[in-house]
């Protein structure tokens, strides 16, 4: 048969939608991994219920997995599909809206039967009865091609032959955007291994579904998104946990210190903990606690012992590590606490992204307690944020947060393998005995930084405990005017670390008026905005706080220097308080608490209005 006509295309936006059960975090992975093979830059955004297991064929219990990728340097997973893959009515019925008229619709039609169409809260058939005219419809028997296929391997169930549906639509996407096949059949014969059967029957259907698109008439074109003019170097696909991960590995390996994550299993920060657990050959010790407070105390034990501690959660967990963490302030150790936030309050949506947290970790501990705040902007960024909370926490005996969120956790991205050599150590730093009376808070004059000294060193004594310590000896003490100093001490230690942190950047090419400031996971969708904005022939800057505290020291002449300045939150206007109280900016919000990541559009618009109000 004559090959189709091939047409090229810059980008793309696919979206996979099923039920939680239909494997479509898998059916997504899988045409990432090939992706980034091919060398297209991506980037994804994995949407699936929190409930293990939702009642099948509901709208709640719908997961999802879109990917962008393109030709060209992009910022965000998109913010609307050019491709819905739809494996049943509520699947449609959830993601329809997202889909622009004349969108590419692929829907499993055997899942739309009477009894799940009134699951999904429709009244009629959608593929029949010319509701979904607007889109170019692709309606094909999923589930009965794919049994149909697999009826001759031993072993399969039919049950088992209808699972294989999703290598099914993933074989079909493959060949309609010229994705590889090699790597998708390898990973599925190392997965099943154990199951030679299952094996063959996902390679099979995913094999049928690519012969599919070459033969059916329905499809008329093949696509191809050339690779992306990257810089040259090793890439490798990697989430934003993994990269978490891996940069606390690195901030081990550069300081000496061995790694131990005290964490207790919570959405979406498990996944920091069981990759970690993977790495034991670098020293990592992973301890999953009974409860939050034990998971911190043993991270701060950790620490005390001349170990590098660290404590995962997200937000709920936070506000329980809080008293512990002030006891870390106290006792002036390093200490790193990841918050991978998520939408709230209490369990919220679990599985959500939201950065509400940001006052939390910086204000909710009782009495003058500051530390030092980071936070990650993708999910590559994660790596460098991790090693620099952890040189931060180091240096200058202190407990950091790490804010990371659902969104950044979850999604991926290509990140460039760093050059380790390259990477400056860590010194520890950690106190000897001199021969002469140790005091246990005698500070660096350059950091403020007590003294760590490891238990069990001979000459180095000293008292531990939350109660107020006299300065320099440490000995406790209720003088008011020794707290009053100690207070202050503590909070100049952490305002100090401006000067070892670098300035505010701003990306500014044109002289623009009005100034857009992000941090946090916002940072492709603002970033991907203020592209558009210019695109559109308008002037705007755009500025991204990786430092919340301290801000980095030129921030305020930064803020001054133009007349509008634009926060997008995905809260109710956190930093924007904290920049208005800091430098009396009149700052304005783009506040949007949805459980979703901004849209590029959106964010575009509230520039645009902001630009020529």
């Amino acid at each position: 048969m004559a090959s189709k006509p091939v047409e090229q295309l810059d980008s793309v936006v696919i979206r996979f939608a099923g039920d939680s059960g239909d494997g479509m975090q898998l059916t997504g992975g899988r045409f990432t991994s090939e992706t980034a093979m091919l060398g297209n830059d991506l980037a994804t955004y994995p949407d699936f219920p929190a409930e293990i297991r939702a009642p099948a064929g509901s709208l709640p219990g719908v997961s999802g997995f879109q990917l962008h990728f393109a030709d060209h340097d992009i910022l965000t997973p998109g913010d609307a599909p050019n491709v819905l893959v739809a494996m049943n009515p509520a699947a449609l019925k959830t993601n329809l809206n997202d889909l622009p008229p004349s969108g590419i619709l692929v829907v499993d039609s055997d899942a739309f039967t009477d009894r799940n169409l009134t699951k999904a809260g429709y009244d009629g058939n959608p593929i029949e009865d010319g509701s979904l005219e607007a889109y170019e419809v692709h309606a094909i028997p999923l589930t009965s091609m794919t049994i149909e296929a697999l009826k001759e391997i031993d072993g399969i169930t039919k049950r088992e032959a209808e699972r294989a549906k999703n290598m099914f639509a993933l074989g079909l996407m493959s060949w309609l955007y010229g994705r590889p096949t090699d790597g998708t059949i390898a990973f599925l014969e190392s997965k099943f291994a154990k199951r030679p059967e299952i094996a063959a029957a996902n390679v099979k259907a995913f094999h049928t579904g690519y012969a599919f698109g070459e033969t059916t008439e329905a499809f008329a074109v093949q696509y191809e998104v050339k690779p992306a003019a990257l810089r040259p170097g090793l890439y490798r696909n990697i989430t934003g946990n993994q990269a978490l991960a891996y940069g606390l590995i690195a901030a081990s390996v550069k300081s000496g210190l061995p790694l131990f994550l005290g964490a207790y299993p919570i959405t979406p920060a498990s996944s920091v903990l069981e990759e970690l657990a993977r790495h034991k050959n670098f020293g990592v010790r992973t301890f999953q606690a009974e409860d939050e407070i034990a998971a911190v105390g043993a991270a701060l034990g950790a620490s005390f012992g001349g170990s590098l501690g660290v404590s995962t959660s997200s937000g709920p967990g936070i506000v329980l590590k809080q008293e512990t963490i002030g006891l870390g302030i106290t006792l002036e150790l390093p200490l790193v606490i990841v918050d991978v936030q998520r939408a709230g309050p209490s369990t919220g949506m679990p599985t959500k992204p939201e950065q509400a947290d940001l006052l939390g970790v910086m204000f909710g501990r009782n009495s003058e307690s500051p530390v030092p705040v980071i936070a990650a902007a993708t999910p590559s960024d994660c790596f460098d944020a991790a090693l620099e909370a952890a040189r931060i926490a180091i240096k200058y005996r202190t407990p950091v947060f790490l804010l990371s969120d659902a969104y950044l956790a979850n999604g991926s991205e290509p990140w460039l393998l760093p050059d380790v050599d390259a990477i400056p150590p860590i010194d520890p730093h950690f106190a000897s005995d001199s021969g002469e009376d140790f005091q246990p808070y005698r500070r660096d004059e350059e950091t403020l930084a007590r003294p760590w000294a490891i238990p069990g060193t001979a000459g180095l004594e000293h008292r531990i405990g939350g109660l107020e310590k006299q300065d320099v000896t440490g000995n406790v003490s209720y003088d008011p005017d020794n707290h009053d100093l100690m207070v202050r001490l503590r909070a100049q230690k952490v305002a100090g670390i401006a000067q070892d942190i670098p300035e505010l950047e701003v990306d500014d090419p044109d002289g623009a008026d009005t100034l857009v400031l992000s941090w946090g996971g916002t940072y492709g969708s603002v970033a991907a905005a203020v592209r558009r904005v210019r695109g559109g022939g308008k002037k705007v800057a755009h500025a991204h706080l990786r430092y919340l505290n301290p801000f980095p020291r030129n921030t305020g002449e930064v803020l001054r220097g133009y007349e509008k300045v634009l926060v997008p939150e995905i809260n109710l206007g956190q930093l924007q308080k904290l920049v208005r109280a800091e430098f009396l900016v009149d700052a304005t919000g783009f506040n949007l608490v949805r459980g979703v990541p901004f849209r590029a559009g959106e964010v575009a618009d509230a520039i645009d209005a902001m630009v020529d109000a």
